[in-house]
């Protein structure tokens, strides 16, 4: 029964993989097409940016508080 199951998995992600990957290419260049590439591109580099600015503030006060516990010992 399992074998049967992967087999028919290994067939439907044969099939629907490169499909998926020819819609991907004619949906970004309709989206380039439409200027909305580099919208998203944007916010996809804003959320990054802000996450890495929140994980460096994060890890300051970490740091500080480490610090305060060690000097307290």
């Amino acid at each position: 029964m399992s074998r049967i199951t992967f087999k028919a998995i290994t067939t439907l992600a044969a099939c629907v993989l490169p499909l998926s990957a020819l819609m991907a290419q004619n949906e970004a260049d309709f989206m380039r097409s439409m200027g909305k590439m580099y919208v998203v591109l944007a916010v996809i580099a804003a959320i990054f940016i802000g996450i890495v600015f929140f994980l460096i503030h994060l890890d300051r006060k970490l740091t500080k508080l480490e610090n305060q516990i060690h000097s307290h010992d």
